[in-house]
């Protein structure tokens, strides 16, 4: 018999990550507490290109309510919002800095969004930086590793099972963004 109502599963089998790591960086109750509390969030190396999935998720996420910034210094504009080259050029604000870029960039993210003072970094699916993780954590910041945001949100949020795919959540209602 699994973990009664909210108890966290401590691991995945899905993850590149530790045991260890996962219980750390992929705790079910910090990534349902972000999706509910995070308004605006800066999308790093977000694509011009609609067929790119940084561009699928950012589109998923404004459409599901969330005030999406891109970080792209080779843009003007994505999905009607205006880009700006890095964190640190954002003049407002950000709950949840959600990382697209090579795990080789991901420490430069890491420390911007801790100067940035944004409230959480998720370095998304397939995303390892541990050291990165590390240091935003030791800053205070939330950290969520190798998961995808869009994922994460249709599992706790009633979507993904409509395309099929195992949201490993069994329940009748559908829960609400709060």
């Amino acid at each position: 018999m699994g973990p009664g109502p909210g108890v966290a599963c401590a691991v995945t089998l899905n993850s590149a990550l530790t045991p260890e790591q996962q219980r750390r960086f992929q705790d079910p109750l910090v990534i349902q507490r972000l999706l509910r509390g995070a308004r605006t969030v800066a999308v790093v190396g977000l694509s011009t290109d609609p067929q790119r999935a940084s561009w699928f998720v950012a589109s998923y996420l404004q459409n599901a309510g969330y005030r999406v910034i891109p970080v792209n210094p080779k843009a003007a504009e994505i999905l009607g919002e205006k880009c700006y080259p890095d964190l640190a050029s954002i003049p407002e604000p950000v709950d949840l800095v959600d990382v697209f870029r090579p795990a080789s960039e991901c420490l430069a993210v890491a420390r911007q969004a801790v100067a940035a003072r944004a409230k959480a970094l998720w370095l998304q699916l397939r995303l390892v930086k541990i050291e990165a993780a590390e240091l935003a954590a030791e800053a205070g910041l939330d950290v969520v590793v190798d998961r995808c945001v869009k994922m994460e949100h249709g599992r706790y949020h009633g979507g993904l099972h409509f395309a099929g795919m195992n949201t490993e959540i069994i329940t009748a209602r559908r829960s609400r963004r709060g």
